[in-house]
Protein backbone atom coordinates (compact mmCIF):
# COMPACT_ATOMS: atom_id res chain seq x y z
CA UNK A 1 0.00 0.00 0.00
CA UNK A 2 1.11 3.54 -0.99
CA UNK A 3 1.40 6.03 1.09
CA UNK A 4 -0.71 9.65 0.46
CA UNK A 5 1.57 11.68 0.15
CA UNK A 6 0.57 15.37 1.87
CA UNK A 7 2.06 18.42 0.31
CA UNK A 8 3.01 20.92 2.92
CA UNK A 9 2.09 24.61 2.90
CA UNK A 10 5.02 27.07 2.01
CA UNK A 11 4.88 29.40 4.60
CA UNK A 12 7.86 32.37 4.65
CA UNK A 13 8.26 34.84 7.80
CA UNK A 14 10.21 37.92 7.41
CA UNK A 15 11.89 39.32 9.87
CA UNK A 16 12.08 43.17 9.75
CA UNK A 17 12.90 46.73 10.85
CA UNK A 18 13.69 50.23 9.73
CA UNK A 19 17.50 49.02 8.81
CA UNK A 20 20.52 51.32 9.01
CA UNK A 21 23.57 51.73 6.13
CA UNK A 22 26.39 48.97 7.30
CA UNK A 23 28.63 50.54 5.21
CA UNK A 24 29.42 54.60 6.18
CA UNK A 25 29.56 56.30 2.55
CA UNK A 26 27.45 59.36 1.65
CA UNK A 27 26.64 57.24 -1.09
CA UNK A 28 24.65 54.60 0.80
CA UNK A 29 23.27 57.15 2.98
CA UNK A 30 21.18 59.29 0.33
CA UNK A 31 18.59 56.59 -0.86
CA UNK A 32 17.99 55.60 2.84
CA UNK A 33 17.47 59.24 4.11
CA UNK A 34 15.51 59.85 0.89
CA UNK A 35 13.57 56.57 1.88
CA UNK A 36 13.02 57.43 5.41
CA UNK A 37 11.24 60.93 3.70
CA UNK A 38 9.04 59.94 1.59
CA UNK A 39 7.74 56.61 3.93
CA UNK A 40 7.57 57.95 7.13
CA UNK A 41 8.32 61.83 7.57
CA UNK A 42 5.45 62.37 5.28
CA UNK A 43 2.89 61.20 7.07
CA UNK A 44 3.09 63.91 9.27
CA UNK A 45 4.55 66.74 7.10
CA UNK A 46 4.12 67.21 3.93
CA UNK A 47 6.85 68.15 1.81
CA UNK A 48 7.08 69.19 -2.02
CA UNK A 49 9.30 65.97 -4.10
CA UNK A 50 11.72 68.75 -4.67
CA UNK A 51 12.43 68.97 -1.02
CA UNK A 52 12.73 65.45 -0.30
CA UNK A 53 16.21 65.25 -1.92
CA UNK A 54 18.22 68.32 -0.67
CA UNK A 55 16.10 67.16 3.05
CA UNK A 56 17.62 63.83 2.56
CA UNK A 57 20.87 64.99 0.79
CA UNK A 58 21.02 66.87 3.86
CA UNK A 59 20.15 64.78 6.71
CA UNK A 60 22.68 62.07 4.71
CA UNK A 61 25.75 64.53 5.12
CA UNK A 62 25.06 65.26 8.90
CA UNK A 63 24.89 61.08 9.82
CA UNK A 64 28.20 60.67 7.70
CA UNK A 65 30.08 63.88 9.12
CA UNK A 66 28.85 62.69 13.03
CA UNK A 67 29.31 58.88 12.66
CA UNK A 68 32.85 59.18 11.21
CA UNK A 69 33.80 61.69 13.44
CA UNK A 70 32.70 59.30 16.25
CA UNK A 71 34.36 56.27 14.55
CA UNK A 72 30.51 55.11 15.49
CA UNK A 73 29.02 52.42 12.84
CA UNK A 74 25.15 50.69 13.15
CA UNK A 75 25.22 47.30 14.39
CA UNK A 76 21.27 47.02 13.58
CA UNK A 77 21.54 44.91 10.14
CA UNK A 78 23.94 42.12 12.05
CA UNK A 79 21.77 41.77 14.88
CA UNK A 80 18.86 41.64 13.01
CA UNK A 81 20.69 38.84 10.66
CA UNK A 82 21.78 37.12 14.20
CA UNK A 83 18.21 37.28 15.32
CA UNK A 84 16.50 35.94 11.90
CA UNK A 85 19.11 32.16 12.36
CA UNK A 86 18.41 32.47 15.86
CA UNK A 87 14.24 32.48 15.22
CA UNK A 88 15.26 29.86 12.44
CA UNK A 89 17.00 27.57 14.70
CA UNK A 90 14.21 27.41 17.53
CA UNK A 91 11.78 26.77 14.78
CA UNK A 92 13.20 23.95 13.38
CA UNK A 93 14.38 22.65 16.69
CA UNK A 94 11.05 23.03 17.97
CA UNK A 95 8.91 19.65 18.59
CA UNK A 96 5.61 21.91 17.46
CA UNK A 97 3.04 19.29 15.47
CA UNK A 98 2.58 22.29 12.97
CA UNK A 99 5.70 21.45 11.55
CA UNK A 100 5.07 18.39 10.26
CA UNK A 101 2.34 19.97 7.94
CA UNK A 102 4.23 22.94 6.81
CA UNK A 103 7.31 24.52 6.07
CA UNK A 104 8.43 27.49 7.11
CA UNK A 105 11.31 29.46 5.60
CA UNK A 106 12.82 32.91 7.90
CA UNK A 107 14.05 35.59 5.85
CA UNK A 108 15.30 39.39 7.14
CA UNK A 109 14.52 42.44 5.19
CA UNK A 110 14.12 46.29 5.62
CA UNK A 111 12.33 49.29 5.55
CA UNK A 112 14.77 51.59 3.91
CA UNK A 113 18.28 49.25 3.05
CA UNK A 114 18.80 46.82 0.97
CA UNK A 115 17.27 43.62 1.06
CA UNK A 116 14.18 46.09 1.13
CA UNK A 117 10.86 44.36 2.65
CA UNK A 118 8.43 45.21 -0.34
CA UNK A 119 11.02 44.39 -2.61
CA UNK A 120 10.90 40.92 -0.67
CA UNK A 121 7.20 40.33 -0.47
CA UNK A 122 7.21 40.76 -3.97
CA UNK A 123 9.22 37.64 -4.51
CA UNK A 124 7.43 35.65 -1.89
CA UNK A 125 3.81 36.18 -3.63
CA UNK A 126 4.03 33.97 -6.41
CA UNK A 127 6.01 30.93 -4.36
CA UNK A 128 4.61 30.78 -0.51
CA UNK A 129 1.35 29.87 0.46
CA UNK A 130 1.55 32.39 3.49
CA UNK A 131 3.95 35.31 5.16
CA UNK A 132 4.32 36.34 8.63
CA UNK A 133 5.93 39.60 9.16
CA UNK A 134 7.67 40.46 11.62
CA UNK A 135 8.20 43.91 12.61
CA UNK A 136 11.39 43.84 15.52
CA UNK A 137 9.57 47.01 17.54
CA UNK A 138 7.24 45.70 20.32
CA UNK A 139 4.83 49.30 20.17
CA UNK A 140 3.21 49.41 17.01
CA UNK A 141 2.09 52.66 15.28
CA UNK A 142 1.91 53.98 11.75
CA UNK A 143 5.88 55.32 12.27
CA UNK A 144 7.21 51.63 12.85
CA UNK A 145 5.09 48.55 12.36
CA UNK A 146 2.63 50.47 10.51
CA UNK A 147 5.53 50.50 7.36
CA UNK A 148 5.04 47.27 7.10
CA UNK A 149 1.41 46.89 7.05
CA UNK A 150 1.13 49.64 4.19
CA UNK A 151 3.89 47.57 1.95
CA UNK A 152 1.81 44.06 2.34
CA UNK A 153 -1.27 46.25 1.15
CA UNK A 154 0.81 48.14 -1.92
CA UNK A 155 2.00 44.24 -2.35
CA UNK A 156 -0.50 42.08 -2.24
CA UNK A 157 -4.06 44.70 -2.55
CA UNK A 158 -7.22 42.94 -2.10
CA UNK A 159 -5.43 39.24 -1.24
CA UNK A 160 -3.17 40.49 1.86
CA UNK A 161 -6.07 39.52 4.24
CA UNK A 162 -5.92 36.01 3.30
CA UNK A 163 -2.23 35.99 2.57
CA UNK A 164 0.14 37.35 4.84
CA UNK A 165 -0.11 38.72 9.15
CA UNK A 166 1.69 41.00 10.40
CA UNK A 167 2.85 40.39 13.82
CA UNK A 168 1.23 43.19 16.73
CA UNK A 169 1.00 43.81 20.06
CA UNK A 170 4.08 42.03 21.57
CA UNK A 171 4.20 44.90 24.26
CA UNK A 172 1.14 43.18 25.78
CA UNK A 173 2.44 39.66 26.28
CA UNK A 174 3.35 38.58 29.90
CA UNK A 175 6.58 36.47 28.70
CA UNK A 176 7.88 39.40 27.47
CA UNK A 177 7.84 41.51 30.48
CA UNK A 178 8.98 38.61 32.25
CA UNK A 179 11.88 38.00 29.85
CA UNK A 180 12.64 41.39 29.68
CA UNK A 181 12.76 41.87 33.76
CA UNK A 182 14.96 38.70 34.22
CA UNK A 183 17.55 40.08 31.17
CA UNK A 184 17.82 43.55 33.04
CA UNK A 185 18.88 42.26 35.84
CA UNK A 186 21.19 40.02 34.76
CA UNK A 187 22.79 42.47 32.77
CA UNK A 188 23.44 45.24 36.16
CA UNK A 189 27.51 45.73 36.63
CA UNK A 190 28.68 45.56 39.92
CA UNK A 191 29.20 48.80 40.33
CA UNK A 192 25.54 49.58 40.15
CA UNK A 193 24.72 46.95 42.28
CA UNK A 194 27.19 47.92 45.28
CA UNK A 195 25.84 51.93 44.60
CA UNK A 196 25.02 52.97 47.98
CA UNK A 197 23.14 55.98 46.62
CA UNK A 198 20.04 56.08 44.88
CA UNK A 199 19.33 54.22 41.71
CA UNK A 200 17.46 55.14 38.33
CA UNK A 201 16.46 53.60 36.13
CA UNK A 202 15.87 54.85 32.35
CA UNK A 203 13.45 53.01 30.05
CA UNK A 204 13.97 54.31 26.69
CA UNK A 205 11.87 54.22 23.73
CA UNK A 206 10.96 55.59 20.62
CA UNK A 207 9.03 58.74 21.38
CA UNK A 208 5.64 59.50 19.31
CA UNK A 209 3.04 62.68 17.95
CA UNK A 210 0.57 64.02 20.82
CA UNK A 211 -0.44 66.60 18.78
CA UNK A 212 -0.16 67.60 14.56
CA UNK A 213 1.10 70.91 14.41
CA UNK A 214 -2.28 72.72 14.53
CA UNK A 215 -2.70 71.41 18.21
CA UNK A 216 -5.36 68.75 17.11
CA UNK A 217 -5.00 64.87 18.14
CA UNK A 218 -2.67 63.59 14.88
CA UNK A 219 -4.77 61.88 12.17
CA UNK A 220 -2.32 58.79 11.76
CA UNK A 221 -2.03 56.06 14.22
CA UNK A 222 0.71 57.32 16.86
CA UNK A 223 0.65 54.34 19.22
CA UNK A 224 0.55 57.03 21.94
CA UNK A 225 -1.62 55.39 24.13
CA UNK A 226 0.06 51.70 23.59
CA UNK A 227 3.34 53.62 24.40
CA UNK A 228 2.37 54.98 27.78
CA UNK A 229 0.48 51.75 28.83
CA UNK A 230 3.77 49.49 28.09
CA UNK A 231 6.05 51.60 30.38
CA UNK A 232 3.36 51.85 32.95
CA UNK A 233 3.26 47.90 33.18
CA UNK A 234 7.39 47.80 33.15
CA UNK A 235 7.78 50.38 35.96
CA UNK A 236 5.02 48.69 37.86
CA UNK A 237 6.86 45.14 37.56
CA UNK A 238 10.00 46.28 37.71
CA UNK A 239 9.22 48.23 41.23
CA UNK A 240 7.66 44.57 42.53
CA UNK A 241 10.36 42.42 41.84
CA UNK A 242 11.84 41.19 44.70
CA UNK A 243 15.71 41.89 42.80
CA UNK A 244 14.89 45.57 42.59
CA UNK A 245 17.50 47.90 43.46
CA UNK A 246 15.83 50.94 42.06
CA UNK A 247 14.81 53.91 43.67
CA UNK A 248 12.66 54.83 41.03
CA UNK A 249 11.90 54.19 36.97
CA UNK A 250 11.44 56.87 34.48
CA UNK A 251 10.34 56.91 30.60
CA UNK A 252 12.86 58.18 28.15
CA UNK A 253 11.44 58.86 25.24
CA UNK A 254 13.52 59.74 22.07
CA UNK A 255 11.61 62.13 19.83
CA UNK A 256 11.63 63.84 16.65
CA UNK A 257 11.24 68.01 15.97
CA UNK A 258 8.98 68.00 13.07
CA UNK A 259 5.43 67.15 12.73
CA UNK A 260 4.19 69.34 15.98
CA UNK A 261 4.01 67.72 19.74
CA UNK A 262 5.86 64.94 20.66
CA UNK A 263 5.79 63.00 24.25
CA UNK A 264 7.57 65.22 27.11
CA UNK A 265 8.69 62.82 28.48
CA UNK A 266 11.83 62.47 27.41
CA UNK A 267 15.32 60.86 27.73
CA UNK A 268 16.88 64.40 28.81
CA UNK A 269 13.99 65.43 30.99
CA UNK A 270 14.62 61.82 33.12
CA UNK A 271 18.44 62.09 33.87
CA UNK A 272 18.01 66.11 34.42
CA UNK A 273 15.18 64.93 37.32
CA UNK A 274 17.78 61.85 38.23
CA UNK A 275 20.40 64.82 38.61
CA UNK A 276 18.63 67.51 40.30
CA UNK A 277 17.48 64.95 43.09
CA UNK A 278 20.85 63.29 43.70
CA UNK A 279 21.44 60.34 42.04
CA UNK A 280 24.18 58.48 42.02
CA UNK A 281 23.86 55.76 39.87
CA UNK A 282 21.80 56.01 36.75
CA UNK A 283 21.41 52.64 34.37
CA UNK A 284 19.44 53.10 30.62
CA UNK A 285 17.84 49.92 29.31
CA UNK A 286 16.08 50.68 25.39
CA UNK A 287 12.74 48.25 26.19
CA UNK A 288 11.19 50.10 23.54
CA UNK A 289 13.43 48.35 20.72
CA UNK A 290 14.79 44.70 20.11
CA UNK A 291 17.86 45.82 18.58
CA UNK A 292 20.55 48.32 19.34
CA UNK A 293 20.64 50.88 16.33
CA UNK A 294 21.62 54.64 15.57
CA UNK A 295 19.09 55.65 18.47
CA UNK A 296 19.96 53.91 21.50
CA UNK A 297 23.49 52.39 21.17
CA UNK A 298 24.98 55.95 19.98
CA UNK A 299 22.14 58.96 20.52
CA UNK A 300 21.00 57.59 23.57
CA UNK A 301 24.19 56.40 25.24
CA UNK A 302 26.19 59.49 24.51
CA UNK A 303 23.35 61.53 26.35
CA UNK A 304 23.77 59.36 29.33
CA UNK A 305 27.31 59.63 29.09
CA UNK A 306 27.28 63.11 29.31
CA UNK A 307 25.08 63.65 31.52
CA UNK A 308 28.14 62.95 34.44
CA UNK A 309 26.32 60.39 36.85
CA UNK A 310 29.36 59.28 39.15
CA UNK A 311 27.89 55.51 38.23
CA UNK A 312 25.96 54.48 35.01
CA UNK A 313 25.51 51.34 32.83
CA UNK A 314 23.60 50.95 29.06
CA UNK A 315 22.06 47.87 28.93
CA UNK A 316 21.77 46.82 25.61
CA UNK A 317 18.96 45.52 24.25
CA UNK A 318 17.73 42.13 24.46
CA UNK A 319 19.27 41.23 20.51
CA UNK A 320 19.71 37.78 19.85
CA UNK A 321 19.91 36.22 23.66
CA UNK A 322 18.81 32.65 23.17
CA UNK A 323 15.86 33.49 25.91
CA UNK A 324 14.35 36.24 22.97
CA UNK A 325 14.90 33.95 20.28
CA UNK A 326 12.79 31.29 22.23
CA UNK A 327 10.17 33.54 23.46
CA UNK A 328 9.88 34.72 19.59
CA UNK A 329 9.72 31.70 17.98
CA UNK A 330 6.93 30.32 20.29
CA UNK A 331 4.96 33.57 19.01
CA UNK A 332 5.79 32.98 15.66
CA UNK A 333 4.37 29.55 15.23
CA UNK A 334 1.22 30.41 17.24
CA UNK A 335 0.80 33.33 14.72
CA UNK A 336 1.77 30.64 11.93
CA UNK A 337 -1.18 27.99 13.21
CA UNK A 338 -3.60 30.65 13.97
CA UNK A 339 -2.90 32.05 9.92
CA UNK A 340 -2.91 28.38 8.92
CA UNK A 341 -6.69 27.76 10.48
CA UNK A 342 -7.65 31.11 9.20
CA UNK A 343 -7.12 30.01 6.06
CA UNK A 344 -8.52 26.61 5.70
CA UNK A 345 -11.34 28.51 7.05
CA UNK A 346 -11.11 31.34 3.96
CA UNK A 347 -10.69 28.48 1.37
CA UNK A 348 -13.89 26.54 2.78
CA UNK A 349 -15.81 29.47 1.61
CA UNK A 350 -14.65 29.86 -1.57
CA UNK A 351 -15.37 26.06 -2.05
CA UNK A 352 -19.20 26.37 -1.19
CA UNK A 353 -21.79 25.86 -3.49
Amino acid sequence: MVDRIVNKKKYAVVVTTYGEVEKLTVRNLWPCSRRILKVVTRQIVKIPTAMIYFIADYRSTKHYINWKLNRYRSTLLAINRSQSKRLADCIAGSSNPFLSKAEVRVVDAYYFVPPYLDDLLLELQSTYDGVVVVPMIPVESSFSCGVACQMVIDVYADSAFARVKVLSKLWKDDRLHTLYIDYLFKQLSTAVRQSKGKIGLVLAIHGTLVKDRKGNTPKVFTGLEETIAFFDCMKRKIMADPRNIFTDVRQGCMNHSTGGEWMADTIEKALLEFKEEGYDAVVMFPYGFFADNSETEYDAFKKLEAAGFPIFQYVRCINDSPEFGQWLSGKVLEELQTFSKFQKAFESLDHEP
